[in-house]
């Protein structure tokens, strides 16, 4: 009777004080109140279907229940081959995430390996660049075209900026390091020096990575918003993301370019919160520093991105 026991007690925490647990099982299984008595004092045990219904009825993943303590259950984004997979992806993520980040208590963490996809949900060019690069980068029977000729639907930006307005409707805890930028940078001079970007796309390119960085500065020195900045320079980071809210936490993990294994298994997700705050505490927060500290940071970045435009401009130069 022990998975009994666990599923009861699993039972026992969604309902609230005040109401009988005999009483609600009852009710959800359609039993007299003596046969659910019954059950609860291990007289007699669920049936298959009847476990099958009260987790159904109670959201209780049967798996994570009783499996054992290092085994987690987790849930994956689909895989992407095609843009009509993207955009698949995309109207999922927007709901899963909209539906985390509805309570404006939400706290959002991210370890940024790389700049945050919610960056790149403003429609500009950087957007559809980010779209051009995951599908080539996630298809290798992908048609090579050019960027110029890449052309998106227009329903992505629905979700573009579903995703955008859930993460402006919540704090948000951003890691980074010097590293950040380099995968967005590398991207820009690897397709240019592919044939599969101009010169003209590349500079813009490189300049709405400037106004990315610019914009993020500003976020962080407004006292006014829930937005905050660490600069790690002790560890790699990885591009995992956290969602705390009143009720549960939600952790992203990664395992491709767009791809992430989900779960809330609570001890699990219990320890990816504490290293965020170890993270958080070893890390400068830009936010609090001084001028100096965030001139340096940030600078670093727009020089890095000046050095790839000079990189790019200075390969053309030689053409002539």
């Amino acid at each position: 009777m022990e998975y009994q026991k666990s599923l009861l007690k699993a039972i026992q925490k969604k309902i609230p004080k005040s109401i009988s647990l005999i009483d609600k099982i009852a009710t959800v299984l359609e039993i007299s109140y003596d046969a659910s008595h019954r059950r609860i004092s291990e007289k007699s045990k669920f049936s298959i279907d009847e476990a099958v219904k009260l987790a159904s009825y109670f959201k209780i993943s049967l798996d994570t229940l009783f499996l054992k303590e290092e085994k987690v259950v987790v849930e994956k984004t689909i895989e992407i081959e095609t843009l009509k997979d993207m955009h698949e992806y995309f109207r999922k993520s927007a709901e899963q995430i909209e539906v985390l980040t509805k309570n404006p208590k939400t706290t959002l963490f991210y370890s940024a390996k790389d700049i945050p996809l919610f960056y790149f949900m403003d429609g500009t060019i950087l957007s559809k660049f980010k779209a051009f690069v995951w599908l080539n980068l996630l298809n290798s029977n992908q048609k090579k075209v050019a960027f110029e000729n890449f052309v998106i639907d227009e329903s992505f930006t629905e979700y573009m900026h579903k995703l955008k307005r859930a993460y402006e409707n919540v704090s948000v805890n951003e890691v980074w390091n010097d590293t950040t930028i380099n995968s967005s940078l590398q991207q820009i001079l690897y397709f240019y020096e592919s044939g599969l970007l101009n010169i003209k796309s590349a500079n813009e390119l490189c300049k709405d990575l400037k106004r990315i960085v610019s914009l993020i500065q500003e976020k962080c020195i407004n006292p006014q918003n829930n937005f905050s900045v660490y600069y790690n320079e002790l560890i790699l980071l990885n591009n995992n993301m956290l969602i705390e809210t009143e009720e549960k936490l939600t952790m992203f993990v990664p395992y491709t370019l767009l791809g992430y294994f989900i779960t809330d298994n609570g001890e699990s997700c219990k320890n990816v919160h504490r290293f965020f705050k170890q993270q958080i505490i070893n890390s400068k927060a830009l936010g609090q520093s001084g001028i100096k500290e965030q001139n340096l940071f940030f600078n670093r970045a727009i020089r890095k991105i000046d050095y790839y435009l000079e990189k790019i401009n200075s390969q053309v130069d030689l053409l002539f």
